[in-house]
């Protein structure tokens, strides 16, 4: 079974690449993906995918499935860019790889009597994305595991991301009382507030907004900012930190402040070992033997949402051998249609591909990755955030 989908895979290899390139000579900012998502969507069409084009009424978004039954197995796929940057976190080979998992798996999935392979297109990773609004929907409820592959410099198990809870304060005056002033004072206070944070937790990317720059007595103006965290619970902690100090910011500046969130929050990745163990062991099937320890990122992901959902995998994969090439670079994004990464997602394809009939086939090991991520997830129950 698994020959056959790698016999496939490289009948349609440079149909992979081809797919990799487009992407990369038309990089499309966040949500407005519109030539990637067709052309990705035609390619699902063409190989007898059922497909829902601008699922959840998300115009580059969209939901394809092949086959019947449970298991459930989703490859994700991303294909937004870096404004005026282009793919330089290789979103593009995140949809290779998916794309190329999800067609050789349709080819041998008749052979079973039960198992659906679904690829979900996943708009706006740089602006909030959309896994976020998917999860909370219900698209996730009733899939058994999720798998995608981000490219990297070097090869990682799944490892954890941060929490990320993006806040939005409000200042409005109708008196004579300057927003901008207030807005001053919460910033120095929330310097103030920092240091009596739990370990790893920290506000980021705080900015000060003049809603009317052409008075000293602002009436309105905004504060934004990210509490990131270990754990969604000890950004919430924080949250309700920032909620008193608002309140006492009203009371002694006489400026209304409200609080709200100014894009949708990431929960931190729950990695899932057993999950983690299957793919890496089809890795080593195909040659890829150096893969190291678990990548732990202080940043967010949106499948961190997903994540507290369904089991997921989150696998890092080398796709450039210059070690003098950084992530997130230019540089990165050209080697994204090197020859190295061609053979690298191709591999990658092939793992994805066979983990997801390992879980198709194999009714126990489904079952040993969800024993673990219900024993997991009752440790990260949590109050939702208040904003």
């Amino acid at each position: 079974m698994k020959q056959e989908m790698i016999s496939y895979l490289h009948t349609i290899k440079d149909d992979i690449f081809n797919l990799s390139k487009y992407l990369y000579e038309n990089p499309e900012e966040s949500f407005y993906e519109y030539k990637a998502c067709n052309y990705i969507v035609n390619m699902l069409k063409n190989n007898n995918f059922k497909v829902t084009e601008k699922y959840l009424d998300i115009p580059t978004a969209f939901y394809a499935e092949y086959g019947s039954g449970h298991p459930k197995i989703c490859l994700i796929c991303e294909y937004d860019a870096a404004v005026k940057e282009g793919h330089i976190t290789g979103h593009n080979l995140i949809s290779s790889i998916s794309m190329g998992a999800a067609l050789s798996i349709s080819k041998v999935l008749d052979n079973f009597k039960n198992g659906t392979v679904i690829v979900l297109g996943c708009p706006g990773e740089f602006a909030s994305g959309a896994k976020v609004t998917m999860a909370k929907q219900g698209t996730f409820n009733d899939i058994d595991s999720v798998l995608m592959v981000h490219p990297d410099i070097e090869y990682y198990e799944t490892g954890t991301s941060m929490a990320l809870l993006p806040i939005k304060i409000k200042y409005t005056s109708e008196g004579s009382h300057s927003c901008l002033d207030a807005a001053i004072f919460t910033f120095n206070a929330l310097s103030s507030l920092k240091n009596n944070f739990d370990l790893n937790c920290s506000l980021d990317s705080i900015n000060i907004k003049h809603c009317d720059s052409s008075s000293l007595y602002l009436k309105e103006a905004e504060l934004s900012l990210y509490i990131k965290a270990p754990k969604m619970i000890q950004a919430c902690k924080i949250e309700k930190k920032i909620k008193i100090l608002c309140k006492a910011t009203e009371d002694l500046t006489e400026v209304a402040c409200e609080m709200s969130m100014h894009e949708l929050p990431y929960d931190e990745l729950i990695p899932n070992h057993a999950l983690s163990r299957i793919f890496s062991h089809n890795l080593k099937e195909i040659g890829i033997i150096d893969t190291v320890e678990p990548k732990n990122i202080f940043t967010g992901l949106s499948l961190g949402t997903v994540s507290h959902l369904v089991p997921c995998l989150h696998h890092y994969l080398k796709i450039t051998d210059d070690s003098s090439i950084k992530y997130g670079t230019l540089a990165f994004a050209k080697a994204t249609i090197s020859k190295f990464a061609e053979e690298s997602v191709l591999k990658a394809a092939i793992a994805l591909a066979s983990t997801a009939i390992d879980l198709i086939e194999k009714e126990e090991l489904l079952q040993e990755i969800k024993v673990e991520f219900y024993e997991t997830i009752k440790n990260h129950q949590e109050k939702p955030c208040e904003a």
